[in-house]
């Protein structure tokens, strides 16, 4: 590794604070192209470096080791360890409406709970705690006793280490203290498999995608959809999923545009007119 690659991670590290995953994102992508050209990363062109970055065909992986190397020469130029400040440009990939599902979906697939045990009744609450907070499910598996008070949820282990309070629906809570009650098990965390240690993102995958046929992502983006078709201000949904920018947010107006095209089309007789 570089010496000018390690003054980077230090710096994502210490002065960013970003989480652990993230720096070990940007190690990986940036560490793998140095080994293949086994090179100093900022001592290569930019026609070797693109040679190596365009060999990842799917767009999304290729982006996101362009993202890791804009963020190193950015880094680099700042400190003047390079006189160049080089930005690569990004591959452009269609935008995508995001999964989701209704509530009525929701509420289907949690009709299919046996809830006369404390695993189901916490398969169920799992559910509905997804859907009622909006929170990853990494920040949902790290949620601990006292992070729930009085209708508030408080996410301390949020992407990027950014902390934030999101409220929670009443029928959420009720669902998570019935879960508990029944559990009776002595536990740091509140989601845990049936030996009392912590649920592990497999485990969480595994209950979404039995009774709902999706991964725990999707319930993310169905309490944002939901919000927004309600009338929901962008920027309040961009602060309660904790996002660091609107553009992040942004994807969701698609649907709110996609649901005023519907109404036209069967609400307005011109819609209908054939030419």
């Amino acid at each position: 590794m570089s010496n000018e690659l390690e003054a980077f991670l230090e710096y994502i590290t210490v002065t960013r604070a970003l989480s652990k995953k993230s720096v070990e994102a940007y190690k990986s992508d940036l560490c793998a192209i140095e080994k293949k050209l086994s090179k100093p990363l900022i001592c290569l062109d930019t026609q070797k470096l693109m040679s190596v970055l365009f060999s990842y065909k799917n767009k999304r992986t290729l982006n996101r080791k362009l993202s890791s190397v804009n963020a190193f020469f950015e880094f680099c130029y700042k400190q003047h360890f390079s006189s160049q400040k080089t930005k690569l440009k990004f591959a452009k990939i269609p935008k995508l409406l995001p999964k989701f599902l209704s509530y009525e979906d929701i509420l289907s697939g949690l009709d299919l709970i046996d809830r006369t045990n404390w695993i189901g009744k916490r398969d169920y609450a799992l559910i509905l705690f997804l859907y009622a907070s909006g929170t990853r499910i990494s920040e949902c598996l790290e949620l601990m006793l006292g992070d729930i008070e009085e209708g508030w949820l408080h996410v301390r282990h949020a992407k990027g280490e950014k902390e934030r309070i999101v409220p929670l629906a009443k029928v959420a809570k009720k669902a998570v203290d019935e879960y508990m009650f029944a559990s009776a098990i002595n536990k740091e965390y509140v989601w845990c498999n049936y030996q009392g240690g912590k649920l592990s993102r497999i485990s969480a995958y595994k209950i979404t995608q039995k009774y709902l046929g999706v991964s725990p992502h999707v319930l993310r983006h169905s309490y944002a959809t939901s919000l927004i078709r309600g009338g929901a201000d962008l920027r309040v949904v961009q602060e309660l999923l904790g996002h660091a920018s609107l553009l992040t947010t942004q994807i969701y107006t698609h649907i709110q545009k996609q649901d005023l095209k519907d109404t036209v089309e069967v609400c307005h007789p011109m819609a209908k007119e054939k030419i």
